[in-house]
């Protein structure tokens, strides 16, 4: 086990290392340390030498290490950030929580339930937290639709129904089987947590269709796939998530005396905005261009030093754990039963964080995953 330099956790600032850095991690991670008060960036990890030579020079990063030198970048830090290729998340969580490092790990938090459970096991074992980035539970206007929802406004939520589409590139890493890709593990995913935290409850089962009608641009993965969630208190949510179809972003949760229609729902580079509908009258509430990943490195590096993060890793679980049984009930042709599950917390308003929206950065040999 590599043996880390002093920790400045005391001091009340998490050192960082960001591992992987693609697209989601210079448009949006790195840029987001200069607004945290609680945490700073200490070390990249990449195999591409320019990029770890351009970025680290540019967000001013005291160590650079390829993928062959991970033991030694956890030497420097308290936490990571993981941005790697789905199937890669398990391992590095693992090695970093044998070296007593704390983990923040994109979504999903795996590709099956099993390596979901290594890595929590791993972090429980040497102590370490483990969050799973959903950076949708620190955001405003996704808070508030919970908070009216939580107070009656809608009256009793019955049922929600989202899409979450965009063109994806057939050479991105979203189209690869092998490294975790999938329309429901990269998008659907949005649509499955948002369900569950909008109604507050568990999903019992699951009815799906995976379709691919581009099999010479997507051959090895979903092309969209749809699903009918049953949920706790005979209530239901649908949704479509696809990597061919032009770009949305929605849910609407309709309830006995109203609803409310969020769109754009789950973008972070976009005003998000949302209509509720009660006693037949019609608001409009429009937020703000906002950093959300600065939010969570915050939120997760306050929670190294005192407390158990809200999306934890079981929460991470919870969600591949559904993805596993959408999959399944596609593949079988029938409803799969989800096993029942109690989250540490689900996220509420007092979670909001809001920091001031990132600008353009120029891109180090990677690019967008849409068309």
């Amino acid at each position: 086990m590599p043996k880390r330099s002093k920790s400045k956790a005391s001091s009340g600032r998490i050192r960082y290392a960001v591992v992987g850095l693609g697209h989601i991690a210079q448009v949006a991670v790195l840029p987001a340390f200069r607004h945290l008060g609680n945490a700073e960036l200490t070390a990249l990890v990449s195999d591409d030498a320019e990029k770890r030579e351009t970025l680290g020079s540019r967000y001013d990063v005291p160590h650079v290490f390829d993928y062959d030198e991970y033991d030694r970048a956890l030497e420097q830090v308290d936490a990571v950030y993981i941005a790697l290729p789905n199937s890669l998340h398990a391992e590095y969580t693992v090695r970093a929580a044998e070296a007593g490092v704390h983990v923040l790990c994109e979504k999903p938090l795996a590709v099956t339930a099993a390596e979901c459970e290594r890595m929590i096991g791993a972090c429980r074992e040497h102590g370490v937290k483990l969050m799973t980035a959903y950076r949708l539970h620190f955001e405003r206007i996704n808070l508030e639709v919970i908070d009216l929802v939580r107070r009656g406004v809608i009256g009793d939520p019955k049922f929600f129904a989202a899409t979450f589409s965009m063109p994806v590139k057939e050479d991105d890493i979203r189209a690869d089987r092998e490294l975790g890709g999938g329309s429901v593990y990269d998008i659907g995913i949005y649509c499955i947590n948002a369900a569950r935290y909008v109604f507050g409850a568990e999903p019992k089962e699951v009815m799906a269709f995976a379709l691919n009608g581009v099999p010479d641009r997507l051959p090895e993965i979903d092309e969209h796939t749809g699903a009918l969630l049953r949920f706790e208190g005979e209530r239901i949510a649908s949704f479509i998530s696809s990597f061919t179809a032009a770009d949305t972003s929605q849910y609407r949760i309709v309830g006995t005396k109203g609803d409310i229609h969020v769109e754009p729902a789950f973008e972070h580079r976009e005003a998000l905005k949302y209509w509720v509908t009660a006693d037949g009258k019609t608001r409009e509430v429009e937020g703000k261009v906002t950093d959300q990943f600065g939010p969570e490195l915050e939120y997760f590096a306050q929670c190294v030093l005192d407390e158990e993060p809200g999306p934890n890793g079981e929460e991470g679980l919870q969600d591949v754990r559904i993805i596993e049984a959408i999959y399944a009930s596609a593949d079988a042709g029938r409803a799969m039963p989800i096993p029942p599950f109690e989250p540490h917390r689900r996220p509420s308003l007092d979670q909001q964080i809001t920091k001031p929206a990132l600008g353009e950065v120029d891109l180090v040999n990677t690019e967008s995953p849409s068309k």
